[in-house]
């Protein structure tokens, strides 16, 4: 009975073992029905919400590569204080220009005057635009802020000639408020000039654009020519054509238009009417003196666009009043660097007597 009684126990433990064998069996061949349905509600998400959701989003993202205004360069930088970047004759203030979107701006009066600015408050330095000195609104680049080393740099060189300079941040950029599109842009670069305008009298106002501030300095020009006003001067640095140009103004977002068919699927952000800076046209229309400046190393604007743009400019005139200087390739200066040739403030004082 004992003897039985035991190979009972062992029966039944037998029992159990193959028991717990065989609903492994049973999941192993469950695994590939739930793998297949995991990747068929996968392929069902990306057909019908990722693709359409991208392709929905795709214009905006394109918007945000193309401003890139989101990279706020040098990091760290504390835009209230432009004296902790060497500017210790600069006021840094806030301008409205329109309803919600305030756009700071950093403006440092001539060299000349920097003892006297110590300490003086915005009412000063509005005063101080008055003084009869030439003053430039500096429109920069698609990427980072007012702080960025060539934008100082410029500011530099033209402070120690003896002008005013203003270097705003558009919507979106560095501080100011809102998100860029190219109709908000030439409205800051408006906002900005008018403020000038307001204060500085008779003196000569010059707007220089660098790279996309090309496009917004020449929008600007032909908006307030509709209103019979023409800009004492401008100046257009690494000058960039929309209308002609392959190579990408910014690399970032061009870079995917490379890639074989990508068209047939998506629209260009030029079909949005969002990004155009038809710069070609407008030299065609613009009245004002013109200087191009351009490095024959630049990397994102080859050379023979800033020739060509010139010739256009040039027969809507004349080459007095429209005039080209490049700087060698061999100098590196390549897309930001020119501010730091020795001969850019004589090129830009003798513009300025020509006005």
């Amino acid at each position: 009975m004992k003897k039985r009684a035991v190979k009972q126990n062992i029966s039944t433990s037998g029992t159990g073992k193959e028991g717990q064998r065989n609903p492994k069996v049973k999941r192993k061949e469950a695994e590939p029905v739930r793998s297949g349905l995991k990747r068929g509600l996968l392929a069902l998400f990306v057909v019908f919400i990722l693709v359409p959701v991208s392709y929905k989003m795709l214009p905006e993202l394109i918007q945000h590569f193309v401003y890139t205004h989101r990279v706020s360069v040098p990091f760290f930088v504390d835009l209230s204080r432009p004296a902790d970047l060497s500017l210790n004759h600069t006021i840094n203030m806030y301008l409205t220009s329109e309803e919600g979107i305030s756009l700071g701006v950093w403006y440092t009066v001539p060299e000349r005057r920097w003892k006297e600015a110590q300490g003086k408050d915005l009412a000063w330095y509005e005063n101080a635009l008055s003084d009869g000195s030439p003053v430039f609104i500096y429109l920069h680049g698609n990427t980072g802020t007012r702080a960025a080393a060539h934008r100082i740099g410029v500011a530099k060189v033209l402070s120690a000639l003896g002008y005013h300079v203003l270097v705003p941040d558009y919507r979106g950029f560095g501080d100011s408020t809102g998100e860029p599109t190219e109709a908000g842009l030439t409205t800051d670069a408006l906002c900005v000039y008018n403020w000038v305008k307001a204060r500085s009298g008779n003196s000569l106002v010059v707007i220089w654009g660098h790279s996309l501030g090309t496009g917004v300095s020449t929008n600007t020009a032909v908006k307030l020519l509709a209103e019979g006003v023409v800009f004492d001067g401008v100046i257009l640095e690494a000058a960039f054509n929309s209308a002609r140009q392959k190579i990408p103004v910014h690399p970032f977002i061009w870079y995917y238009w490379k890639f074989p068919g990508i068209g047939s699927f998506f629209k260009a952000p030029w079909a949005e009417n969002k990004i155009v800076f038809p710069t070609e046209e407008n030299l065609k229309k613009m009245k004002n003196p013109i200087l191009f400046l351009h490095s024959e190393d630049d990397h994102m604007v080859p050379l023979p666009v800033v020739q060509q743009m010139y010739e256009v400019a040039a027969s809507a005139q004349n080459t007095e009043r429209v005039k080209l200087v490049t700087f060698e390739g061999s100098l590196g200066y390549l897309h930001n660097g020119l501010y730091r040739d020795a001969r850019l403030p004589d090129i830009i004082k003798r513009f300025v007597l020509s006005l």
